[in-house]
């Protein structure tokens, strides 16, 4: 926002209390008079809903733990830049069927884009992401997979896509979920069933040795870190998308 000639403010988790102290419908409709749009970055899904809902101004998903649509906006992007498609390509994700995966998931099958995800029985993509992707891959052309098997997910893929296995929330099952994702590791053997010229992505921060073997983020396949930077080009796209357009910034935020 301040690349584009805009004002920010941050409000800490302390300093607004969503839902404790003060009702979330109450800040929404305070911050609308305040503000042009609202990034809320979030544990809870429905606490988005709710600032929608009584919002007066856009409303972002910056994160949640159902969602994470911008980064799977910035991801395509960074396929776009290295693959010049996306609606041919096969997208392999590999672990746990989290928030990033939901919006993969969903954007791919949008796009046209074929998805494998391979999870832990337990741990997959919940059922309601899934029938919404299915119903836009009807429309797009798009096949979606999903296995327990990540060999059958990579195998000639064009995109190998991790994250991590422990997310906010789930730090007590911290050591059950090691143990059980141990064989979900995107090593160079994983990433060899892929196609020769295949990229892997990873949304950061990594734990190294983890969801990816240790170094593997610094082989010539990995675009993590311009996956980084399109996080930063793309949300400067939706602001300009979403608050009028570019003559917004050039004649009212100087």
């Amino acid at each position: 926002m301040k690349q584009l000639g805009g004002q920010t403010i941050y409000l800490s988790p302390a300093e607004v209390g969503l839902g404790q102290r003060e009702s979330v419908s109450d800040v929404a409709r305070v911050l609308s008079r305040y503000v042009d749009a609202i990034a809320a970055r979030t544990f809870s899904h429905q606490t988005l809903e709710f600032l929608a809902d009584y919002s007066g101004v856009p409303v972002i998903n910056a994160l949640s733990d159902l969602e994470h649509p911008c980064q799977a906006l910035a991801d395509l992007l960074t396929i776009d830049e290295k693959k010049g498609e996306l609606g041919s390509l096969t997208l392999a994700f590999v672990g746990d069927g989290n928030n990033v995966a939901h919006s993969l998931l969903l954007v791919a099958s949008l796009m046209g884009m074929n998805f494998r995800i391979a999870s832990p029985a337990g741990y997959a993509v919940q059922d309601r992401i899934l029938h919404l992707a299915q119903d836009y891959a009807a429309g797009s052309g798009a096949e979606i997979f999903c296995t327990e098997e990540p060999h059958l997910a990579v195998r000639g893929a064009d995109v190998v896509y991790t994250d991590v296995w422990i997310s906010m929330g789930q730090e007590a099952e911290a050591e059950e979920r090691r143990r059980i994702f141990a064989p979900y590791r995107v090593d160079e053997e994983l990433l060899s069933l892929a196609r020769e010229d295949a990229i892997l992505m990873h949304p950061l921060p990594a734990h190294h040795g983890e969801e990816v073997a240790e170094g593997i983020l610094a082989s010539p396949q990995s675009v993590v870190f311009d996956q980084a930077e399109n996080r930063m080009h793309l949300q400067k796209a939706l602001l300009v998308r979403m608050l009028g357009g570019q003559e917004v910034f050039l004649t009212g935020y100087q």
